[in-house]
């Protein structure tokens, strides 16, 4: 095979250039290279170490900061509604409408479940719907045993219209709604909603 006079300079332009290579790495190699020891590296360790102890200085009274804040939250969310799932929130939450109800003589039946909502960036929100009959006094005093429940809870909607004007009745719409972990949540896929 005969090589043209391009392949032939490119070929000698190559062999010239390995040589070159070879020769810088063969004469560049005078042996490994020596570390020196910094002269402030003692000052230097000091001040580290200085920084070091000043650092785990602070760490007893972070960590009692952390306890104390621990301890706040853990009394704060003791209102939250705990339960395994968001139907079974749903569920205490009616159940605590039905009950402070009966105390007063109102009969909350039925409950519609909202839909579970976040709230805020750790927590969720349920929501419970009834309707119900009664006399304004009642009405107040359901109120009024709502604010003493442990549970964080609130009423999100209340509509009230006469119901029967004789007996002095009126017909409730409430929706209460209560705080829940996170974790009852469900996450929401897609873009977000407005």
């Amino acid at each position: 095979m005969k090589l043209s006079k391009r392949d032939q300079r490119a070929l000698a332009i190559l062999v010239a250039a390995l040589a070159l290579l070879a020769l810088r790495f063969v004469l560049g190699n005078s042996g490994p290279e020596v570390a020196e020891a910094s002269v402030d590296s003692v000052d230097m360790a000091e001040k580290k170490l200085l920084k070091l102890r000043q650092l785990s200085a602070t760490v007893p009274a972070k960590e009692a900061l952390l306890k104390q804040a621990n301890s706040e939250l853990a009394l704060r969310e003791a209102g939250l509604i705990q339960a395994d799932t968001a139907q079974q929130a749903q569920a205490q939450l009616l159940n605590i409408i039905r009950t402070l109800g009966k105390k007063e003589d109102i009969d909350a039946r039925g409950g519609e479940f909202g839909p579970v909502k976040p709230l805020g960036g750790d927590y969720g929100e349920v929501s419970v719907s009834v309707s119900f009959e009664c006399g304004i006094d009642q009405l107040v005093n359901f109120l009024a045993a709502l604010t003493s429940e442990q549970s964080l809870l609130a009423t999100s909607e209340m509509r009230i219209s006469s119901a029967n004007p004789k007996q002095k009745t009126i017909s409730v719409r409430l929706a209460l709604s209560g705080v829940v972990p996170k974790k009852l949540v469900p996450e929401q896929k897609g873009p977000a909603t407005f």
